[in-house]
């Protein structure tokens, strides 16, 4: 629908001039669509009109057609098919496609589209395939185990959709040539061994003498290697368990 697409305009991952992400630019015009990751008609029943194609991301979207006239774009998870209801509400029923507060989520039920800050939309599990397991209850929290593998704290408060993102055979995907890559506006990827010293740490040296340090390091100079999340992020005293089952955080 033209009304829930915008033309999406590229800055080839620059920002005043200056490359802040590499390889990026180029790439087919696309339309990017409006998707509502707040799912702000609250209370108000909606039909799924159809499940479309999104260019920007991995996943599908659903188009939903409310009761009160408004169309729009939401997540589309796995058993979310076109003549379905869906609702967001605090007190909607735990089915595939409904929003509603993580503290009205049974646990062991897998969900996606989780918002961190409360009212801000979901911010996490959106990409295809993607699920998120309600976890249990901590205190004032409640314990949700990401993708990852990672057990994390969220405000009982916070939204989250229910069941898991749809599209899962994406990773399966074979992108076949690299002019693909360059149809989606991804650049080529340069070893940094290949190149001079003076453009990578692990450039220059006589023929194939590897990275000629102990450890390897970014474009920037930074270690790429171990443990490299900053230690003091706002956000580590919400993680209660690492990926991997490792180390326990304790919250003060």
């Amino acid at each position: 629908m033209k009304k829930l697409k915008n033309i999406l305009n590229r800055h080839s991952g620059r920002a005043r001039g200056t490359v802040v992400v590499r390889h990026q630019g180029g790439g087919e015009k696309q339309f990017m669509r409006v998707v509502d990751f707040k799912r702000i008609n609250y209370d108000v029943q909606g039909v799924v009109e159809a499940i479309e194609y999104d260019p920007g991301r991995s996943a599908g979207i659903a188009r939903v057609l409310y009761a009160d006239g408004t169309r729009a774009y939401i997540l589309a998870p796995v058993e979310l098919k076109a003549g379905d209801k869906v609702i967001s509400s605090e007190t909607a029923p735990v089915e595939p496609g409904n929003s509603l507060p993580l503290k009205n989520i049974p646990v062991g039920v897998a969900v996606h589209n989780i918002e961190i800050t409360h009212g801000k939309g979901g911010q996490m599990v959106k990409s295809a395939g993607s699920a998120a397991v309600v976890f249990g209850s901590d205190e004032n929290w409640i314990l949700v185990k990401l993708p990852s593998g990672e057990i994390r704290r969220f405000n009982p408060e916070s939204y989250a959709t229910v069941g898991q993102m749809g599209n899962v055979e994406a990773k399966e995907r074979v992108w076949g040539k690299a002019g693909i890559m360059r149809h989606r506006g991804i650049r080529p990827s340069v070893r940094g061994v290949a190149m001079n010293p003076d453009s990578h740490p692990h450039g220059g040296g006589e023929g194939r003498s590897g990275i000629g340090m102990k450890h390897p390091k970014t474009v920037y100079g930074r270690s790429a290697v171990g443990k490299t999340r900053n230690k003091t992020k706002y956000s580590n005293r919400m993680i209660v368990q690492r990926k991997g089952g490792k180390a326990l955080i304790v919250s003060k």
